[in-house]
């Protein structure tokens, strides 16, 4: 036996003692509220967590930056939280706490030892119940959102080079726009638009309880029928599908960024969305290209001919669609159009060449410690789950599943998505120049 094979083989076998099948239970609240539950009690902690499905592609064109805006809004306080006082209750009670939002959904959690279970059920349910919005919050989270704009976008270097590109890769769909929004939009937001967006998206029947852990199965039940049964379940929500004509001919263009000396190339293709199983092809495909410093990308434009410090490609996945990006920065004043090139030859061989079974033995290895990676955590169990529910047709299994479907997938596979997806009538570039 070879030994690389060999070594794969071993990693295999190791894989399959420790990939376990996440067991759970789930089930619905008379008030549409999906929980689900899953224990695991090798450490006295637990996850508590919540995903609406809400993020920036629900907001209106005049009023961008909303789903961002209320993953900071709803930390403010309740009926019964003070203002302020919410993360300081995670904190004395020895837990940690955060959120984050996307174009498609926003997800809060926190994590507490086992013992601060039906603290963290609380929290959440103060949020989701009666939150406190009035004109001193939104004022207060207004500043801290244009700061963190500020800090991650404006002033940081390449900070708006996705911006830059979803807006000439989306025409129709709101990914025309990223979740920070515009600054603009949230000044001229009314209190009670700030009300109504509340009202519609961050109620039972959009959201997903997910709790992981040391916990009882039974006792837990019980604190969550206590704390989120009475919470009135609102609308049913029905998602507004928004179609693309499709790509048929190269957009060039050239955007300028204030905080850049080097400049950049960048190429994008609009892709399926997450749910497809061509998505984590062309996932695989970009890992090819620029996943770690022995990637074709790398080793050809950065180790080899030394005409790029940076090099790299990814596949932006989201619900709908996807953007499939690669970009490169240029060494000693090469031109721009230099490094496309290469990029592009890379491309080409992708389409026309199969993988070699060495690189395909690598990128299986990588995938499956991915999967194991994200887990091997009580906070990455309740998101993937979460994520089976919310993006795959309420299939909670596919935390199970992701596994075999990425071992389903073949050298053909790769070549053929880089063939349909990845040609030049179907891209945007964008030239990323600093601004003189």
């Amino acid at each position: 036996m070879k030994k690389g094979l060999f070594c794969f083989s071993l990693m295999a076998a190791a894989f399959g003692a420790n990939a376990q099948k996440v067991a759970f239970t789930e089930y619905d609240l008379k008030n549409g509220l999906h929980v689900i539950l899953h224990q695991d009690k090798t450490a006295p902690v637990v996850a508590v967590s919540v995903m609406y499905h809400v993020g920036s592609k629900d907001e209106q064109p005049n009023r961008t930056g909303f789903a961002h805006f209320f993953e900071h809004l709803l930390f403010e306080g309740s009926d019964n939280i003070k203002r302020g006082e919410f993360m300081k209750i995670v904190s004395s009670n020895g837990g940690q706490n955060n959120a984050n939002t996307s174009q498609d959904r926003t997800f809060y959690f926190e994590r507490f030892p086992s013992n601060q279970l039906a603290t963290g059920l609380w929290l959440e349910s103060e949020r989701m119940f009666h939150p406190v919005i009035n004109d001193i919050g939104v004022k207060t989270q207004n500043e801290v959102v244009k700061e963190e704009k500020r800090l991650r976008v404006d002033n940081q270097p390449y900070g708006n080079f996705v911006a830059e590109i979803m807006k000439r890769l989306f025409v129709k769909h709101p990914y025309n726009w990223v979740p920070i929004g515009s600054m603009d939009h949230l000044d001229a937001a009314t209190l009670q638009e700030f009300l109504a967006f509340n009202k519609k998206f961050y109620t039972p029947k959009n959201a997903v309880l997910v709790v992981t852990g040391d916990l009882d199965i039974p006792k837990t039940k019980q604190l969550i029928e206590s704390y989120f049964a009475e919470i009135p379940g609102g609308e049913t929500i029905v998602k507004t599908k928004f179609e693309e004509t499709p790509i048929t001919k190269e957009i060039v263009d050239t955007a300028y960024d204030n905080n850049i000396q080097i400049p950049a190339i960048m190429e994008a293709y609009r892709i399926p969305g997450m749910t497809s199983k061509e998505s984590k092809m062309l996932e695989m495909a970009s890992a090819v290209l620029s996943q770690g410093n022995s990637s074709r990308m790398y080793t050809k434009m950065v180790d080899t001919k030394k005409t790029s410090l940076q090099v790299g490609s990814f596949n932006y996945a989201l619900e709908d669609y996807g953007a499939y990006i690669m970009y490169a920065l240029p060494n000693n004043e090469t031109p721009l159009d230099s490094l496309l090139a290469d990029m592009d030859e890379e491309i080409a061989k992708l389409q026309n060449e199969l993988i070699s079974e060495k690189e395909f033995t690598k990128l299986q290895n990588q995938f499956e410690n991915n999967y194991i990676g994200t887990n091997s955590t009580m906070l990455g169990v309740a998101e993937n789950l979460a994520d089976g529910y919310t993006f795959y047709n309420k299939n909670t299994n596919h935390i199970n599943n992701e596994l075999e479907e990425l071992r389903k997938i073949t050298r053909q596979d790769i070549q053929d998505v880089a063939k349909k997806y990845l040609n030049k009538n179907q891209r945007v570039v964008l030239y990323y120049l600093p601004k003189k």
